[in-house]
């Protein structure tokens, strides 16, 4: 099976990837990241996902998914949310850090949503990771947030894992495998 990953994100794909070759060879993931696709502001990951995979599947026909996914901070009331990409670029790691200085509450979550679109119909999976924002930046792996993000039950960030640890921690990783137990189900 083709299934075309709609991102331009090199490191999504990378994570992405490593679990299907790994847990679904059968499935040749591609990553197409010349589909053009209309984003909303919106408060859910959802349906800033959602939208766009409509948008997308008007014009190309082919089975294909996309994932949004976002830092929800407790004690920022869920910010950076759905703009973590952008909060990311414009104050990053340090800015978060920054933000939660004489903050006790470090609670935090990151979330992931796929999209699938197969054979007409949409799909949507999500995966939680549940943990806390560290005191300070640690790890050079990953991407993003990564360095200040450590999951529940480890004392690791997630840009001090490998790929293969991460992923088994991941809100990505989660929402990848039940993704790929769908697909599995629908091959029979």
């Amino acid at each position: 099976m083709i299934l075309y990953f709609i991102t331009g994100n090199k490191h999504k794909f990378q994570e992405i990837s490593a679990i299907i070759k790994s847990e679904a060879p059968w499935i040749n993931l591609k990553m197409a990241n010349n589909i053009p696709k209309t984003e909303i502001q919106d408060y859910s990951l959802e349906n800033i996902a959602l939208f766009a995979a409509k948008t997308i599947c008007e014009k190309f026909d082919k089975n294909f998914i996309l994932e949004d996914a976002g830092l929800f901070i407790r004690s920022l009331g869920g910010f950076p949310g759905p703009y973590s990409s952008y909060v990311y670029k414009t104050i990053g790691c340090d800015g978060i850090l920054k933000l939660l200085d004489s903050v006790s509450d470090r609670t935090a979550e990151f979330k992931s949503v796929i999209v699938l679109y197969y054979q007409g119909i949409l799909k949507i999976f999500v995966g939680l990771a549940k943990g806390k924002i560290s005191i300070k930046k640690r790890g050079s792996l990953g991407f993003g947030f990564d360095p200040i993000f450590i999951p529940e039950g480890s004392e690791k960030t997630f840009a001090e894992m490998t790929l293969e640890e991460k992923n088994l921690k991941s809100h990505r990783g989660k929402s990848t495998r039940k993704l790929l137990e769908f697909l599995k189900n629908v091959k029979k």
